[in-house]
């Protein structure tokens, strides 16, 4: 862009005016004709924010199954009350009348299970985090190409109201170059203690960032990721065993990103995202990643969309939805597992950064210790 294209375009101080909202098609979008047999194979309590947005878009859940079968009966019982329980899952993916199932079973148990539907023909949508190796994630990858069948990542995130609106006016071009990607989030996730997401030691950088991690991958698809560097921080009066601050810093050729997380605050609370880019940015801020105003600046004015729905459940309907729709159209998901991998080496080479305090290119560390 020459100097005089910059001049052009940057409006003097003061001068933006409230201008109407791009409208965008950021809710979730639904198959036009194709309305399959879905099996829920996990019933946890993360599935209830599935099985509400399932139930809300009309899908069509035939069974469910869990190892505990009053796990599934219960779900069973307050959404689909048609629908079968098993506590094998083989049994479950016997059926031809299913063609999609949601596997949300814990990362450790989860490939299997995956290979496994696939290898019956069904196409799947797999809960986040994907895998715990990159190696393992790529073969999983490639036996769903040669068993022609669908493989996504539930990365609900992207269908929260505020990052898909942000998503589609990055992908539209409202912004131009984008030159900064900033989140950070600020929280108290002191809940997790005395449960199993305690035992795990990067549970920020981990479990809980991979959306952050995700969203920054999907808003900089274009540009290749050269550089990480992360660092973590036990709070002083904190009892549980995973860090509860983390931040992390990425670079790319001509983007810089940032992350930070606070989990410990219990006043003041606040979900903040801005992102910069050189014919506009827009900032997205809210108590909560729920509760979001999302306002966007460009030479046209500023503008603030007033966005229906909020993250759970619309990010569960919208990952399902965006499967189903690719299914239909005959296209790859824009969540594929594919485009997961691109995420969590992003998430791993953090996660390596912390634990090292060294610079760490992503791709490198290719599998997450359980351990750790």
């Amino acid at each position: 862009m020459t100097a005089e294209k910059i001049r052009k375009t940057v409006p003097p101080p003061g001068a933006l005016e409230l201008v109407p909202a791009p409208e965008l098609p950021y809710r979730p979008q639904d198959p036009q004709n194709y309305a399959p047999g879905i099996g829920l194979i996990g019933c946890g309590g993360i599935t209830k924010e599935h099985l509400t947005a399932y139930k809300a878009a009309g899908y069509r859940v035939v069974a469910l199954c869990d190892i505990n079968r009053e796990n599934a009966e219960r779900r069973r019982d307050e959404f689909y009350p048609n629908a079968d329980v098993y506590h094998d899952a083989a049994d479950l993916l016997k059926r031809d009348d299913i063609e999609v199932v949601d596997i949300t079973t814990h990362p450790a148990v989860r490939p299997p299970l995956i290979k496994a539907a696939l290898l019956a023909g069904k196409h799947v949508l797999s809960q986040k985090p994907f895998v715990l190796d990159l190696d393992e994630g790529e073969r999983l990858v490639a036996l769903a190409q040669d068993c022609g069948r669908e493989l996504a990542v539930n990365q609900n995130g992207r269908w929260a109201p505020h990052f898909s609106y942000a998503r589609q006016a990055v992908r539209q071009g409202l912004l131009g170059d984008i030159n900064g990607v900033h989140m950070s989030v600020h929280w108290d996730h002191r809940w997790t203690e005395g449960t199993p997401f305690a035992k795990i030691k990067h549970l920020i950088l981990y479990d809980y960032a991979i959306h952050w991690f995700d969203m920054i991958q999907c808003l900089l698809r274009d540009q290749t990721p050269l550089r990480v560097f992360a660092s973590t921080t036990r709070t002083k009066t904190q009892t549980m065993m995973p860090p509860l601050g983390a931040q992390v810093a990425i670079e790319f050729d001509h983007t810089q990103a940032s992350l930070s997380f606070d989990a410990a605050t219990m006043f003041g609370r606040q979900d903040r995202t801005y992102i910069a880019g050189d014919q506009g940015s827009l900032y997205s801020l809210g108590p909560n990643e729920k509760e979001q105003t999302v306002t966007l600046y460009n030479a046209d004015g500023v503008s603030q969309p007033e966005l229906t729905g909020s993250w759970f459940p619309d990010g569960f309907h919208g990952s399902m939805g965006e499967l189903l729709r690719a299914i239909e159209e005959k296209r790859r998901p824009i969540h594929s597992a594919a485009d997961n991998l691109a995420s969590l080496s992003l998430c791993f080479a953090a996660i390596h950064s912390a634990e090292t305090h060294q610079v760490v290119i992503p791709g490198e560390i290719r599998r997450l210790p359980i351990d750790d």
